[in-house]
């Protein structure tokens, strides 16, 4: 099934592409980068592409010549990430790109067939318990590199006494059900790890914070909004106070005195 995600979304990937870019661990791709045999082109397939961050990001760390297959279920997100893909691997090897507008969730085994490493960006927190025992399905077998998944923590600088109840209230958002979909959120690092752990298939698991600060006030004031009309979504009651929060947040943030430390992890599943 196609879908059409509203334009605004594809604006918020690109504006957090380079805090994306940061805060990824660079040692789990040192791993996937000793496992390349060099004998054949290494295909990889990346699940919720989006704007193609993760391969704009990955492909020039990589040698040798590569395939990427992108994965989306917007196929304008699509176009634009097959254009934007970068054409050479680190030693200048060719870098070629096909697309597949799909539903990740529902792919199976045989989909992923002759992959050489499959990875996803800022994905698993959001599927079910369910979603994510099929991607693992289909991926076990082939190294897998997920990251960038939320764990339900952020840290502020200065701290504010709302600080703990925003977040919280933004957890239990994350963990909503929606269409009858019981999300995972802050929960889907560990129930990944479990579900390839059951499959026999050691996994590494990585810090890869956001560290936003001065320099990354746009980025910051995008996430806040967000982060607290999320939290507001889910406890109405907090709506009044989230407005003298955000103005002060936001102020701070403008002033280059506020900095954010927001926690994900990146997990490696070696095949």
């Amino acid at each position: 099934m196609t879908t059409q995600l509203p334009p605004e979304f594809a604006d918020w990937l690109r504006l957090r592409e380079p805090a994306d870019a940061a805060a990824r661990a660079t040692d789990l791709v040192d791993a996937v980068r000793r496992r390349l045999t060099g004998d054949r082109p290494l295909v990889v397939h990346d699940l919720g592409t989006g704007t193609g961050s993760m391969g704009r990001w990955l492909a020039p760390l990589l040698p040798g010549p590569q395939h990427w297959i992108l994965y989306d279920r917007d196929a304008g997100l699509l176009d634009r990430a097959a254009a934007d893909l970068v054409h050479a691997a680190a030693d200048g090897s060719p870098v070629t790109v096909a697309t597949r507008c799909a539903d990740i969730t529902r792919l199976a085994a045989a989909d992923l067939a002759g992959a050489g490493l499959v990875t996803a960006s800022a994905l698993l927190d959001m599927l079910t318990a369910e979603e994510v025992e099929r991607v693992v399905a289909a991926c076990a077998g082939h190294p897998t590199l997920f990251m960038l998944t939320v764990v339900g923590r952020v840290e502020f600088t200065p701290a504010d006494p709302l600080d703990g109840e925003f977040a919280a209230a933004f957890n239990a958002h994350q963990r909503r059900t929606v269409d009858d979909r019981a999300l995972l959120g802050p929960d889907a690092v560990e129930a990944t790890r479990a579900a390839f752990a059951r499959r026999g298939v050691e996994v590494l698991v990585r810090p890869s914070p956001w560290r936003l600060g001065p320099e990354q006030a746009a980025l910051t004031g995008e996430w806040l909004t967000g982060w607290l009309d999320a939290a507001v979504e889910q406890r109405p009651e907090l709506a009044g106070p989230a407005g003298a929060y955000r103005r002060r947040r936001l102020a701070e943030a403008a002033q280059g005195r506020l900095r954010v430390l927001l926690h994900h992890a990146d997990l490696l599943a070696d095949g």
